[in-house]
């Protein structure tokens, strides 16, 4: 399934655009910068497993070997402190955790040291950690396994966050996050693995911090972040049949996140939404709500709307 083409529309012939999955994209991004710099190294629970997480790191320990390519014992801390370490000493890991809900364990490395090294030794010393988190939940899985807590890293000075949606934006911001050179942690949500979207075949960046329109329209904006962009898009198909015109905005980098393109829209339309896939108490939805009114409050012709979870652990049986 294709969400969303980033490519203008054109009659004239030319060639099919490449067209990847999700995943497939990941992987393409680590593969080529693995190539490309030998101080990149991946690593994580699970990580030469055959299901390669999702179908992201099949082939690399092949291609790198097991001295850049590596499973871990299960222990978050230990092994996010790990690759604080190698970060500051000249490498660039890229640490895997599976799932988001255990990166709690991990929680000193990332708010007292990782985020705080460039700030503390003023700008001599950096952290150039990366961590790839799955969030949202899948089969069989409970309130352990369900979570997404963005919010809660974008909160911390220092660390950078990002939730690419497209196959596009998935390489491209995780490339950016492997030059970046701080801490930057990419939220990659389980259902989007599978979506497929038009992938340039070469290596890019794409910036951290600037959103995108997924979706041009002139009565509504809907701030979306994540898979909410998916809901975001069947949404817009049901009011286009009612003669709503809907403008999707792809919150695809929450810290920084540079407001632009949201403001500039709503001004444009003077109504917002706000869909997060996070518990709305507390949550980025708030944010991003609050530079809205601050910035397009004389625009707006009526009260942003928030969508997200109750404030309750994910459910598990219907009852």
């Amino acid at each position: 399934m294709q969400m969303f083409s980033m490519e203008k529309k054109n009659k004239q012939k030319f060639k099919k655009p490449r067209t990847l999955t999700y995943a497939d994209a990941l992987k393409e991004a680590l593969t080529q910068e693995m190539a490309r710099n030998k101080r990149v190294l991946a690593y994580g629970i699970g990580l030469p497993d055959h299901k390669a997480i999702f179908d992201t790191t099949n082939g690399l320990l092949e291609k790198f070997g097991p001295e850049r390519v590596f499973d871990t014992p299960i222990s978050e801390d230990a092994m996010t402190g790990f690759g604080v370490g190698a970060a500051m000493n000249g490498f660039i890991p890229v640490h895997h955790h599976i799932r988001v809900d255990f990166l709690l364990l991990a929680m000193n490395q990332l708010a007292n040291i990782a985020s705080t090294v460039s700030y503390g030794s003023s700008g001599k010393l950096g952290a150039p950690l990366v961590i790839r988190a799955v969030i949202g939940r899948g089969w069989g899985q409970g309130f352990q396994h369900s979570k997404s807590m963005q919010s809660v890293f974008a909160h911390i000075p220092g660390l950078k966050v990002v939730m690419p949606t497209t196959a596009r934006d998935a390489k491209g911001l995780l490339i950016s996050a492997m030059r970046d050179g701080n801490p930057v942690l990419v939220l990659e949500h389980r259902w989007l693995y599978w979506q497929t979207g038009e992938v340039p075949a070469e290596s890019y960046e794409v910036p951290i911090g600037p959103g995108q329109i997924l979706r041009k329209g002139k009565d509504i904006t809907i701030v979306a972040t994540s898979w909410m962009n998916v809901e975001a898009a069947q949404a817009a198909d049901i009011l286009a049949r009612r003669g709503i015109s809907v403008e999707i905005v792809d919150v695809r980098s929450l810290a920084p996140l540079d407001d632009t393109v949201i403001i500039r829209s709503v001004k444009k339309t003077g109504h917002c939404i706000v869909a997060d896939l996070d518990w709305v108490d507390y949550g980025v939805s708030a944010e991003i709500a609050t530079r809205v009114y601050e910035k397009c409050f004389g625009q707006l012709k009526a009260p942003v709307e928030r969508i997200g979870f109750a404030h309750t652990p994910c459910p598990t049986v219907r009852s």
